[in-house]
């Protein structure tokens, strides 16, 4: 736990983790992976919470727990098979205002920044283009749903929005303290390894990646069709 971090700051982001994994269900209605992220959630949380992640000198880094499961299931979920189930299911209207809980999240990265939890290129002052996709976010959202935005207009902005999460996430790894760590050695990313901003490596940012690249492939599919 984080003593001296004023308590907004963790309600802030775990409402936000909440409303990421609500928008995931309403744009997916799969109760069978959704109860799997609240699962996934709830471990993190909990080795978060008894410290599990502040321990950064193992070897293999612990660090990887959160990291290679997400990522070993959006690539099973990009097979042929699941990805038609899954894209058969998606409603690309309401997936598109998901990424709006990137706003707040960028509120929260900036918080940890002031209080010396990660560094400043991981916040909006610095290196951090991700706020331009949760601002755009609903209207883009609004526009699709109201008609007045084409697929090929939000297409372009998925690709877009998925090149600012995808930067910043390479930033967070580089700059963990980790052995592998290349950024900001004088300030390192240590508040993710504390509960409850573990689950943004862990759910938010997996989800956000996922939603992006399966809008893409529905995208150009009802394109092309």
């Amino acid at each position: 736990m984080i003593d001296n971090l004023p308590l907004w700051i963790k309600l802030l982001f775990i409402f936000t983790t909440t409303l990421t994994i609500v928008f995931y269900y309403l744009s997916n209605k799969s109760k069978k992976s959704t109860f799997v992220i609240v699962l996934w959630s709830i471990l993190q949380c909990i080795l978060a919470y008894n410290g599990f992640y502040e321990n950064d000198k193992s070897v293999p880094p612990r660090f990887a727990l959160v990291l290679v499961p997400p990522l070993l299931l959006i690539i099973y979920s990009l097979l042929p098979k699941q990805r038609e189930r899954i894209l058969a299911n998606r409603d690309s209207r309401i997936s598109t205002f998901l990424h709006s809980v990137r706003l707040p999240v960028e509120i929260v990265l900036h918080q940890l920044f002031i209080y010396a939890l990660v560094p400043k290129i991981m916040s909006f002052e610095g290196w951090n283009f991700d706020i331009l996709a949760g601002i755009t976010a609903p209207i883009i959202g609004y526009f699709f749903l109201k008609s007045k935005l084409s697929k090929r207009g939000l297409l372009f902005w998925n690709y877009l929005a998925l090149v600012f999460v995808l930067f910043i996430m390479t930033i967070g790894i580089l700059s963990a303290d980790l052995p592998f760590q290349q950024l900001s050695i004088d300030q390192p990313s240590i508040g993710l390894n504390y509960f409850p901003f573990i689950l943004l490596p862990a759910v938010v940012v997996p989800v956000v990646v996922w939603t992006h690249i399966t809008d893409i492939f529905k995208l150009h599919a009802e394109i092309k069709s």
